[in-house]
């Protein structure tokens, strides 16, 4: 998985009653655009994350 800074990270969520997440990335903190993400999520939380198998990265033009 590669990102930039501004791309949005989507993640899926497999469990009843609890609704997907969407995010701006802030800060790419691994190299090359790899993970850790800094994400500012639409709910206001900004988290450290590790996107799993169920998250992807829409870029955006930069």
């Amino acid at each position: 998985m590669n990102a930039m800074v501004g791309d949005h990270l989507h993640v899926h969520r497999n469990v009843v009653g609890v609704t997907e997440a969407d995010g701006e990335i802030i800060e790419v903190r691994g190299e090359d655009g790899h993970p850790p993400y800094l994400v500012r999520f639409n709910d206001g939380r900004t988290v450290l994350v590790y996107p799993g198998p169920d998250a992807f990265v829409e870029p955006v033009p930069h």
